[in-house]
């Protein structure tokens, strides 16, 4: 299945970036964007089914980030 990632800097208004990655679910596509990117993650709230949202860090920036099914 392919997942849509979307990251928006919380402390900048420019427009988000989008990724999409085929995982085998919003869990797993968050991990493979994290390591890709060298950032971490913060905080994941997973909804099956659903939109999940994420914090993610990397270097001073924080990112809110959303994930669904493409």
């Amino acid at each position: 299945m392919q997942y849509t990632i979307e990251a928006r800097p919380l402390t900048q208004t420019e427009n988000p970036s989008s990724t999409t990655i085929e995982a085998s679910d919003a869990g797993e596509a968050l991990s493979h964007f994290v390591r890709s990117s060298q950032s971490e993650i913060v905080s994941f709230q997973a909804t099956p089914g659903r939109e999940s949202i994420a914090t993610v860090k990397k270097k001073d920036t924080v990112f809110l980030v959303r994930v669904y099914s493409a």
